[in-house]
């Protein structure tokens, strides 16, 4: 303790000089929009490294387990290859193109807050865009929803804030999904009509609605549902596919036809006001 104190006591000049700096620095960020913005830049810059760096050792270790869970979404995509029905080969057609898609992988994963956040190794250099839909080998994770040039952060579907256009598959019959923050393996289908037949683990996929995610992408299964009889709808609790505890590698996805498809409905929207 005693050389603590002397330490301090010999270098006190240079300490008052290195606070002072400080105390100059923040009030200087506070005080000017162009220095926040270059500040929380920089910030966002330096944290996504971190991140990137300590994901990367944390991989090294899980490759043995990373690389089995490969071959078995392999295995399951060559049985949907060699088992679909196609009598001559395919011809990719770059002009019915509705969907370009990006792979990434998971640096930092939340899902104990009720906003919760991933952030992923894909930015504007790769093309990544706010609003593009992000999923799973099993299923859906999320909305892009900020984006540096590097690394972007994705709005979790286990967010109170999300709002997903989703179905009850092999039918029309759709709501919109939702998290009441209790659980992180469990979402809600909320909009469904009482009239819609259910049955306890039925498989929710998303919807034909969304501009963000193609139809069919898989998200759970129904776990439980009641009916609320004030307005005449289900409320229906749904067990994630993903396990959003361990989330590694993803596929962000890009509807080409989506910036048409909102100004074609703003334009109808507006037109009749």
């Amino acid at each position: 303790m005693q050389q603590i104190i002397n330490f301090i006591v010999r270098n006190k000049n240079f300490l008052l000089y290195v606070l002072l700096l400080i105390i100059s620095l923040a009030f200087t960020v506070q005080s000017h929009t162009y220095h926040q913005s270059r500040f929380f830049n920089s910030s966002n810059w330096i944290t996504g490294n971190i991140y990137e760096t300590t994901n990367g050792i944390s991989s090294y270790f899980g490759l043995a387990k990373e690389n089995k869970r490969l071959v078995e979404e392999n295995k399951m995509l060559r049985n949907l290859l060699f088992n679909k029905k196609i009598s001559t080969p395919v011809e990719l057609d770059t002009t019915n193109i509705r969907y370009t898609i990006v792979s990434g992988k998971v640096i930092k994963n939340s899902y104990s807050d009720p906003r919760n956040y991933v952030t992923i190794n894909r930015g504007e250099k790769d093309s990544v865009q706010p609003d593009m839909g992000v999923i799973t080998a099993k299923g859906i994770l999320g909305i892009v929803e900020n984006v540096s040039n590097k690394f972007a952060t994705v709005q979790s579907i286990l967010n109170e804030n999300s709002n997903i256009n989703a179905k009850i598959k092999n039918t029309n019959h759709f709501g919109s999904l939702i998290w009441d923050t209790k659980q992180y393996n469990t979402v809600q289908l909320v909009d469904i009509p009482r009239l819609v037949p259910l049955t306890i683990g039925d498989t929710i996929v998303t919807g034909a609605m969304s501009s963000i995610f193609p139809e069919n992408i898989p998200i759970g299964t129904i776990k439980k549902f009641n009916l609320d009889t004030s307005n005449s709808f289900y409320h229906i609790d749904v067990t994630l596919f993903n396990d959003m505890t361990n989330i590694k590698n993803v596929y962000i996805i890009d509807n080409i036809n989506r910036p048409e498809i909102l100004e074609l409905e703003s334009n109808t929207f507006s037109n009749d006001q």
